[in-house]
C-alpha cells in the first residue's frame, strides 16, 4: 500500500455544522443553544473544574503543608530470611546481585527481613538488615555484611 492511496473510510470525516448565519442558514435564532443563560452566550460556559459555586475541591485541601522527601527517598525491596534459605545452599556467599538474579527482588536496593527460618549458614551481603534477620543468620552460623 502506498501513502498516496491511504484515505479515511467513508463517513469518518464529517463537515462541521455551521449554525446561526442568518434566517436563510440552518439553525438560525438560538442555534441549538436554548434561550438565555451563561451557556447560550458567545464564549460562555463553565470550566470543567467548576463545582456549581461550592468551595472547589482544590481549595478545600491544605496548602503545601508538611514535608516530602520523595525525590531522594531510597525504597528498599523486602527479602525474607526464609526465602534466602530456600534459594541458596549451605555456605554460599549471597550478594544483592545474586538475590536479583534468583528473582527474589527487582532491584539491588534490598533489605533482609527476619520472616522465616534458616538452618544452614550463609554469608549475606546486602545494603540493609533487620535486627531479627541479622540474629537468625548469625545463629545459623552465617555472616552478615552490610553495605
Amino acid at each position: 500500500m502506498e501513502r498516496h492511496a491511504l484515505s479515511a473510510p467513508a463517513g469518518a470525516n464529517r463537515r462541521r455544522k455551521r449554525v446561526a448565519r442568518g434566517h436563510g442558514g440552518r439553525g438560525h435564532k438560538t442555534a441549538g443553544r436554548g434561550t438565555k443563560g451563561q451557556k447560550s452566550r458567545a464564549g460562555g460556559g463553565v470550566p470543567a473544574w467548576f463545582e456549581g459555586g461550592q468551595t472547589p475541591f482544590v481549595r478545600r485541601l491544605p496548602h503545601r503543608r508538611g514535608f516530602s522527601n520523595a525525590r531522594f527517598r531510597v525504597v528498599y525491596q523486602p527479602v525474607n530470611v526464609g526465602d534466602l534459605a530456600k534459594s541458596f545452599e549451605a555456605g554460599a556467599t549471597v550478594a544483592a546481585a545474586d538475590i536479583v538474579a534468583k528473582g527474589l527482588a527487582r532491584s539491588a536496593q534490598i533489605k533482609i527481613l527476619g520472616d522465616g527460618e534458616i538452618a544452614h549458614p550463609l554469608n549475606v551481603q546486602a545494603p540493609k538488615f533487620s535486627q531479627a534477620a541479622r540474629a537468625k543468620i548469625e545463629a545459623a552460623g552465617g555472616s552478615v555484611t552490610e553495605g
